[in-house]
Order: structure tokens, then C-alpha cells, then sequence
């Protein structure tokens, strides 16, 4: 149970900045217990972690990590290499680190791979990072990543787990199960699936479980797709592709391309989802708002980041149990399926 705070807990003054004892009033706890929460201790119960965080982002403080820097003679700084950041999925994971990170007592460095991978290292080793956080990392760049975690603790955020390093994702498995069955459920047969690009995990993930549940179903497999994750790969692909004469449904990779898909089938006459049914991946904060509202697989990718960064903070600090991470999706049901026709 929590030591509640006593004595020196108290309400900065009006104008002051928030200190550390007016977080332990707000969160209903110690002091002490709030310093557990910003130095990533291991073992604080998640509920206790989340009303602190909870108090820090309300009150807007901040820890000192140049203060703590100084006198643990450690950076407590944290290394994020992330390919594509501009893509909803990786910026949403990134804003969930960056959260889980400052409330801890961390900072963030950022490296995009856009010079390489291993360019990306460096610029974040010269930064004095202690750990090393990898958001969808490529099949091409696992063995230097590897090379990578024996230096730093490390964690990727990737759909298979790998024997050697920590992993934290959402279920692209289960999530891909969950739109075929929802296809299945309204008695479409012929189901096509437009792919996301074939060296990101997650793509072939998604594809596996797409194929595994059409084969148990003793169903078609139709040539797959693929596109780039953009909505204009999208929309060229359903403009232009004949195999859409021949389907009632699309699973597709991510919900920019389902977008690009219904406006390409739309310049055809053909209809979503009166025609053709289409589920999409992701729930991007618009997909309620497409024409017709998406049915989609919604990722928490916020939630990912945090329990990234709470799941490499503890190997940090050498908790011998951590282990790697996978969170559930959900189906979000809208107006883009019906019955097959």
C-alpha cells in the first residue's frame, strides 16, 4: 500500500512550478513514491504509476534530468530510431515514448534512418544515450540491430518477436484474424487483400494470418496486392487493378490506402460497400469520417510507446523478469461492409 503524503507534500504557490510534493498530492501518494515512478523504478504497480503520470501531465511538471544527470553521472536519455516518422503509426508511437519517457525522468534523441541505420546509431550515441528504442525496423535492418543490443539495451517495436532482443507490438496477427472473420461473418467468399510494402513486418504479418484464415475456410487465395502505405498507392490500385471485377470484399494493409481504394473504385462505378465490402488497419482519427465510415483494426499506438518505454526502463535497471510485450487490436465496425451481394 502507498505511504500517503504527509508534512512537506503541499501546493506550490501561485505562480511557482510544480514540485514533486505537489504531484504526490494530486496522485494520492508519497513523495518518495513519485520519485519511484520518474526514476523507471521496477516493481510500482501499474495503477500507482498511471495516477502519477496522470499528476505530472496535469500540473504540468517536469523532472530535472540535467540535475539527475550530474549527480548519477548517467544521460537519462533515451535513443528512438524510427523509420517513415511522418506516418500515422509511427508519430503516434513516437508521442506515447516521448510521454512515458519525460514522465519516468528521461529524455528523448530521435534519429530517422533516412542517412542509414547505422548513421542513426551514431548521431544517437554521440547524444550519450543509455537504451535504444527501434519503431518498425525493416527485415533488412534486424542483423545491425542486433550488433546494436549488445552495446545498449535494446527494444523493437515489430509484429515477431526475435530470440535475442526485447519486442513490443500490437497483435498484427490477431488483428488481420479479426477483419477476415468479420468478412466471413457477412458471407463473403472471394476476399481480395491490398498488402502494405513487403519488408515491413507488419505487412507480412498481416498477409500470413489472411492467408492462414482463407485456407482453414477452404477459400480462394487471389493474388495479393501491395502498395506503399500512401493513400495514392490506394487509389492507382483501385482505379486501375482488375481484379476488383471478381471480388465482394479487400482487407487492406492500412486505412491511407483503404481511403485511396474506395476513391479509385468509386471512379469505376464500383460501390462501397453496396458492391464491394472494405475493412482497413490502423483507425486513423479520420476513418469515421471516410465516405462511408471505415471499418477498421484499431492499434493503440500511444499505449505501444508507453509500455515500450516502461518494458526497456526495466531492463535498464536490470529487472531479471522483463519480457517482451503484445498488446490486443479491435475490430471497429462501421458502414464499409454489408452482406455479400
Amino acid at each position: 500500500m502507498d505511504e500517503q503524503p504527509q508534512g512537506r507534500a503541499r501546493r506550490g504557490a501561485p505562480g511557482s512550478k510544480p514540485s514533486i510534493y505537489d504531484v504526490a498530492v494530486l496522485a494520492g501518494v508519497s513523495h518518495q513514491t513519485v520519485s519511484r515512478v520518474i526514476n523507471g523504478r521496477p516493481n510500482i504497480k501499474a495503477s500507482t504509476r498511471e495516477k502519477v503520470e496522470a499528476a505530472m501531465s496535469e500540473i504540468g511538471y517536469i523532472p530535472s534530468s540535467i540535475a539527475r544527470a550530474l549527480a548519477t553521472n548517467r544521460s537519462r536519455r533515451i535513443g528512438v530510431i524510427v523509420d517513415s516518422p511522418m506516418e500515422f503509426g509511427p508519430g503516434s508511437t513516437m508521442r506515447g515514448i516521448e510521454q512515458a519517457a519525460v514522465a519516468a525522468g528521461y529524455s528523448v534523441a530521435a534519429a530517422t534512418v533516412d542517412d542509414g541505420m547505422e548513421a542513426a546509431y551514431d548521431h544517437l550515441k554521440l547524444q550519450g544515450v543509455e537504451a535504444l528504442c527501434v519503431i518498425a525496423p525493416r527485415y533488412s535492418m534486424i542483423p545491425m540491430l542486433r550488433e546494436f543490443g549488445r552495446d545498449l539495451p535494446t527494444i523493437l517495436l515489430k509484429a515477431e518477436p526475435e530470440d535475442d532482443l526485447l519486442t513490443a507490438a500490437v497483435d498484427q496477427y490477431a488483428g488481420a484474424v479479426h477483419a477476415v472473420d468479420h468478412l466471413l461473418e457477412l458471407g463473403h467468399r472471394r476476399i481480395l487483400h491490398l498488402a502494405g510494402p513487403t519488408d515491413w513486418a507488419d505487412a507480412r504479418v498481416r498477409g500470413r494470418a489472411f492467408s492462414d484464415r482463407l485456407g482453414a475456410e477452404g477459400l480462394p487465395l487471389l493474388p495479393e496486392l501491395s502498395g506503399d502505405w500512401s493513400s495514392d498507392s490506394g487509389y492507382e490500385i483501385g482505379r486501375t487493378a482488375p481484379e476488383f471485377d471478381d471480388v465482394t470484399a479487400v482487407f487492406v494493409g492500412n486505412d491511407q490506402m483503404a481511403l485511396g481504394l474506395i476513391h479509385g473504385l468509386r471512379t469505376r462505378g464500383i460501390r462501397v460497400p453496396e458492391d464491394i465490402s472494405v475493412v482497413g488497419f490502423d483507425d486513423l482519427p479520420d476513418a469515421r469520417h471516410f465516405l462511408p465510415p471505415l471499418t477498421t483494426v484499431r492499434q493503440d499506438f500511444a499505449e505501444l510507446g508507453r509500455v515500450a518505454i516502461r518494458t526497456l526502463l526495466a531492463r535498464l535497471e536490470g529487472d531479471p523478469d522483463v519480457a517482451s510485450t503484445m498488446l490486443e487490436p479491435e475490430l471497429i465496425v462501421r458502414e464499409s461492409t454489408a452482406p455479400a451481394r
